[in-house]
């Protein structure tokens, strides 16, 4: 893990100059947006921030402004790629200095798992708006300091709930609001894949937190939450361990775990890093039911109800994302499913208390 070492170490190398541009490009379109325009630095230019890096060319509320990295060479290609102005761009050491810069009003971390608290407590500290990947903190009692640093800081905290914004997935969730389904009854989440790189941080207890359940078994978590709408406030649940060289202590490989809802549905899911083909949500109501497969991946998203196929085209998730939450902060918009810190600490809660049920072998009740 000597990357990852050199990855939160403090550094200091300079950065070689950009020419500054007067302004960013944006895809050319009928109706040129002229409204306010969210200004976001990215912090962690890993894999997943070049795919929310590609997808928000296409924004027309949000745009990158700033770059926050710990590798001097990632800050030189990316300043080069998507137009950004070497004094918006940062390390882990320096990232403090965004308090005086107006070019830049919210921060999305992207580093791994641990990181997003420290991170997030010294961003709301210097004044600016957070949006945090999920998992938004490695427990429940990090995302609540996460989330009162913010309301102290006068700043919003928004988790990157992609889903929340997907048009099947919203759809889907109107429709049960609707009563489509009439009184819901059972829910079921299955969330995984078979990992590779054996190196990766998400296979360290210390970075990732925890294992399939911290990156991909949240799918389920947060997905019952949407999809029964109600929070769940009971937990039962089962690890399943077949291979310990990979799955080192701490780090779930797979675990089934079973939730009580307070209007008597109940939900069966499945959280792994080593069987693929899976990732499919099931709803059932008393009138109808509905399905996501695939439920939660990159896209494009697959639904069907009792009624029929669900045919909305596919948008890059994290374009959606990222303009929705430029109308959640800029304008005051309430989205149908929230995407705030309390939706992150929530599943937090909930991860608590699957570890727990797991290592107990009892019925754990969910208290928020």
């Amino acid at each position: 893990m000597t990357n990852r070492r050199q990855f939160i170490s403090k550094l200091t190398a300079p950065f070689l100059a950009m020419p500054v541009l007067s302004e960013l490009a944006f895809p050319s379109c009928a109706n040129p947006y002229e409204g306010p325009v969210l200004k976001v630095a990215l912090m962690g230019l890993g894999g997943y921030a070049s795919r929310v890096a590609d997808a928000m060319q296409a924004c027309k509320k949000a745009r990158i402004t700033g770059l926050i990295s710990g590798t001097p060479e990632k800050l030189t290609s990316w300043q080069q790629k998507y137009n950004v102005s070497a004094k918006n761009c940062y390390n882990y050491e320096n990232f403090d200095a965004i308090k005086n810069n107006p070019e830049i009003d919210a921060v999305y971390i992207l580093t791994p798992n641990a990181l997003h608290h420290p991170q997030a407590l010294r961003v709301a500290a210097v004044g600016k708006h957070v949006i945090c990947e999920k998992p938004m903190a490695l427990n429940a009692r990090q995302g609540k300091e996460m989330v009162d640093a913010c309301k102290k800081a006068g700043k919003q905290l928004l988790v990157g709930y992609r889903m929340h914004f997907e048009a099947n997935t919203v759809d889907i969730i109107q429709k049960r609001i609707n009563g489509n389904f009439g009184k819901i009854l059972f829910f079921q989440g299955l969330s995984g894949f078979r990992i590779g790189n054996p190196s990766q941080w998400r296979l360290n207890k210390e970075l990732a937190g925890g294992g399939a359940m911290m990156d991909i078994g949240i799918y389920s978590v947060n997905g019952a939450r949407y999809m029964v709408g109600e929070d769940p406030v009971w937990v039962t649940a089962q690890e399943t361990k077949t291979n310990s060289t990979l799955f080192k202590e701490g780090v779930d490989e797979t675990i089934q775990f079973q939730l009580g809802f307070p209007g008597g549905a109940v939900a069966s899911c499945l959280s792994t890093y080593n069987m693929n083909n899976l990732d499919r949500f099931f709803l059932n109501g008393e009138k109808g039911f509905t399905e996501l497969y695939p439920a939660s991946g990159y896209g494009p998203i697959k639904g069907r109800t009792h009624q029929g196929e669900l045919n909305h085209p596919h948008v890059a998730h994290q374009t959606t994302q990222m303009d929705e939450m430029a109308a959640i902060l800029l304008e005051n918009k309430k989205p149908l499913v929230p995407v705030d810190g309390i939706e992150g600490w929530k599943d937090l809660v909930i991860i608590d208390a699957i570890y727990k049920a797991a290592a107990t072998g009892k019925k754990e009740p969910i208290m928020y």
